[in-house]
């Protein structure tokens, strides 16, 4: 009895131990990459076949910005999954609910109607602001959105924005917060079905695979390629979560920067060529 026991104890520790081997040549050359970056950065990439990790202040809290809108995506898939909304269901826009910006959502007349599913295409696909704060109080404000990422074991992923009690997040992190680590584990669980049902997992998963603001992390992945993903850019902090699926490598990847130095908003900004060299080493490594 006492050899099964032993033998049952070896098998779960090498088991936890494979889940949580580091790829040290990767990790090597992204450090490389990133030793110079001027500002705060953190990395964390998980191959999806193999297990292996690269995890860089992967556990350092840092702002969204419009990675949010994937907290509140789980919030509106909760919602639908329970009967309170349908995916199809027709709302009326109104005036109040304009923030402004360059937004599609906001140039809708007053008591416009628009189907939930286009609001949810809005907010994912070209990040619109306007549909995305409907969505969060559609969802049951950040308060319902944060106990579902608690649910999820994702203790920093939260809301911060119109959340009663998270004044000081707010001030410190903007809208949303997360940490490289639990934002891809969140991708990770959605790729696994295990967000909400495997039916809303799956609609998650297309949902985030049409992402309008593709010029970064996804523009090294091959065009025929299938990649989830979501973004987000304020002055000085740019972030971007993605999902690879191709025939010789499966993984996700997220890195967050805050603090930057270089705040501009062209194609050179500092963060956003890092992401893009990063991602690319992380795909050529892999494939």
């Amino acid at each position: 009895m006492n050899k099964v026991f032993l033998c049952i104890l070896l098998f779960f520790l090498l088991q936890v131990t494979n889940a949580q081997k580091v790829d040290k040549k990767l990790q090597h050359n992204i450090e490389a990459l990133i030793k110079n970056f001027k500002g705060n950065i953190g990395v964390y990439v998980k191959n999806l076949k193999t297990n292996k990790i690269v995890s860089i202040h992967a556990d350092s809290v840092f702002p969204t910005a419009s990675m949010v809108k994937v907290h509140i995506l789980v919030g509106i898939m909760q919602k639908i999954e329970t009967g309170e909304l349908s995916y199809h269901q027709k709302l009326q826009y109104k005036d109040s609910l304009l923030y402004a910006g360059e937004d599609i959502l906001g140039s809708f007349k007053n008591n416009e109607s628009i189907e939930l599913s286009k609001v949810i295409m809005l907010m994912l696909t070209t990040s619109d602001n306007t549909a995305s704060l409907w969505l969060q109080s559609l969802a049951g404000t950040g308060k319902r959105i944060n106990a579902l990422m608690d649910s999820l074991q994702l203790q920093q992923t939260k809301v911060n924005s119109r959340t009663p009690g998270r004044e000081n997040e707010r001030s410190k992190y903007g809208w949303g917060q997360t940490t490289p680590f639990e934002m891809a584990t969140l991708f990770e669980k959605i790729v696994n079905k295990q967000v909400i049902s495997e039916k809303a997992s799956e609609k998650m998963l297309r949902l985030l695979g049409r992402n309008y603001w593709d010029e970064e992390a996804i523009s090294v992945i091959p065009s025929d390629v299938f990649v989830a993903g979501k973004n987000g850019a304020v002055n000085a902090s740019r972030s971007e979560v993605i999902f690879v699926n191709s025939k010789k490598s499966r993984y996700v990847f997220c890195i967050c920067t805050n603090n930057n130095a270089d705040t501009s908003w062209n194609e050179n900004n500092e963060a956003w060529v890092l992401t893009r060299k990063i991602s690319a080493l992380i795909w050529n490594t892999y494939n």
